[in-house]
This record gives structure tokens, C-alpha cells and sequence, in this order.
């Protein structure tokens, strides 16, 4: 059935905002510090070890931990790779959706494409979307991260160091990799070419069928059975499909159908830019939230 871009994007950007909430949320848990000895007892620090520690802290900006023993725990850094491959994982999912839609059968919209810019070494014709694979590739390893991670924080007697040799890879691959796609991916949307006039084929490619439901919900609002009305269009659609035929001519025959309307209020039903509901108020509604929540100046 048809959708809008916007709410597709608007989709997006709900995602997108709800990582930069857990970003707030977690920083507190993963931004601390210690000064606490070889296991944790303060010992080497004397009687005012606790406020040694907070100092030190305070001149780190960091927040000292409550209690821990030679090293901090692990579950801490478990939860930042744990987001990290979240985010990496909403970059695939939409760079998934742009490959798809920009593949030759459908091409809606399409990656910015330089004028020298070679898409193939050996089909000169080729125009790949290199940018959205290149983060749906690098995301694979920012997952990756999430099982070492939650290793890291079964140490033996909760002090032995297996955590930090992997730790010296997991830290800057998966981070630098995840600004990395961010960046990249922001780069893409900033400049994404659409392509309205195979939008608009591509909703009429069927004849009229992916509009079967604004019919059936208008023979329900009629007084309809809504299983009658369903099975009504659903033969009709069927008929439709088979014979390569617009829904419209099947419906203005169907008398059930012609009974309820005109063949004008059919047409009218059959049109998509008629069937989007409340798409446009959503992502303006939406769209104010994120405004005022993120980009308003105190």
C-alpha cells in the first residue's frame, strides 16, 4: 500500500533520536574512573583513599566508581559496544533500504553519483550505491564487538587481564568504525537523489491493486460486512492480477461494488495520493518534536 517518503524517513529519525537518548543515559555508567589498588581495598592510600580518589576523579571528569577490585567491570563497557552495534545496525537497516530501492527495477532514489565516478571495472554502466554496502559492510564487524565485550567481563577471580589484549582492538575498531559509517551515512542522505516519476510508476505498476483496502474500507463504512467486503475485493484483486487488468474496470463490473459507487468515487478510491491518512501530520508532528528536543537554542 502506498506510504511517504517522509514517514519512511520520519521512521529513521525516531531511531536515530532514541540512540541519543541512550547515549545520555549510559554515559554516566561507562564515563568513570578508579584509584583503587590492586584489588580494589585502597590499602597503598591510607585512611584517605575515598577522597584521594574523588580528586582524581574530578580532575578527569570522570565519575569515581562506588566499588570495584583491580579493574572495572566489564558490564559497563559491555553496554557501550552494545550500543555502538545498535547504531551500526540502524545504519544497515537503512542502508539496506537504499540498495534496495535503487536497484534498476525499482530506482525511487539514489546515492549522489560523481561525474567521474566509476561504478564497475567492468560493466562501465553501473552507478553502485558503494557508500550505503560500504556501511552495511562495516557494520558486520561493529556487531561483531558485542561478544568479546560481554567476555571481557568473565575474569578469573574478577582480576586477571585476558580482557585487556582484546580490549587494545575492540575499543578503537569499533568505535572509529561507528563514527566512521555515521559520518558516511549522513554524507548519502545529505545528498540522495529521488526519483519521483518512478515513484509514481511504481504505484501504478499493479493496476490499482495495492489500493484494494481503501475500497474494502469504504464498502465497510457503507454498512458492509467487513469479511464480505473483504472477500468481494479480494476475487475481484485475484481477477485483477490474473488477467492483467486495472482493478478499476473488475470493480465497475462487480455489482456489489457499482451498487455502493460511482465510477468516479471509484477512480477517486483507487488513487494513492487519496489513502496516505495521517502520514503528513505524523512526520510534522514528529518533526517539531525532534526540533524542539534537539536543534532549539536555550
Amino acid at each position: 500500500m502506498p506510504t511517504t517518503y517522509g514517514l519512511r524517513f520520519g521512521i529513521w529519525a525516531a531511531e536515530i533520536a532514541r540512540h541519543l537518548d541512550r547515549l545520555s543515559e549510559i554515559t554516566p555508567r561507562i564515563a568513570v574512573g578508579q584509584l583503587t589498588g590492586a584489588v580494589g581495598t585502597q590499602a597503598a592510600l591510607g585512611g584517605k583513599g575515598l577522597e584521594i580518589q574523588t580528586r582524581m576523579m574530578e580532575l578527569l571528569d570522570l565519575t569515581p566508581v562506588d566499588v570495584s577490585n583491580q579493574l572495572i567491570s566489564r558490564d559497563r563497557y559491555a553496554e557501550y559496544f552494545m550500543f555502538l552495534a545498535n547504531v551500526a545496525t540502524t545504519l544497515d537497516k537503512i542502508g539496506i533500504t537504499l540498495r534496495t530501492l535503487q536497484r534498476s527495477e525499482i530506482a525511487e532514489v539514489e546515492e549522489a553519483f560523481g561525474k567521474k565516478q566509476v561504478g564497475s571495472s567492468t560493466m562501465p554502466h553501473k552507478r553502485n550505491p558503494i557508500k550505503s554496502e560500504q556501511v552495511c559492510g562495516l557494520a558486520r564487524i561493529v556487531r561483531s564487538a558485542v561478544e568479546p565485550a560481554l567476555q571481557n567481563n568473565t575474569l578469573w577471580d574478577e582480576r586477571d587481564l585476558t580482557n585487556s589484549s582484546c580490549e587494545r582492538v575492540l575499543f578503537p575498531e569499533a568505535t572509529i568504525l561507528t563514527d566512521h559509517i555515521i559520518r558516511l551515512l549522513t554524507t548519502v542522505l545529505e545528498s540522495l537523489v529521488l526519483h519521483p516519476e518512478n515513484i509514481r510508476k511504481n504505484l501504478e505498476l499493479l493496476n490499482g491493486v495495492p489500493m484494494a483496502e481503501s475500497v474494502m474500507i469504504a464498502l465497510v463504512q457503507k454498512g458492509m460486512d467487513r469479511q464480505e467486503a473483504h472477500e468481494i475485493i479480494r476475487v475481484a484483486s485475484m481477477e485483477a492480477l490474473t488477467q492483467k487488468k486495472p482493478l478499476e474496470e473488475i470493480l465497475v463490473k462487480n455489482r456489489e461494488v457499482a451498487g455502493c459507487f460511482s465510477r468516479g468515487e471509484i477512480h477517486d478510491l483507487l488513487n494513492p495520493d487519496h489513502y496516505i491518512g495521517t502520514a503528513v501530520r505524523q512526520v510534522e508532528r514528529l518533526h517539531r518534536k525532534l526540533k524542539e528536543k534537539y536543534l532549539s537554542t536555550p
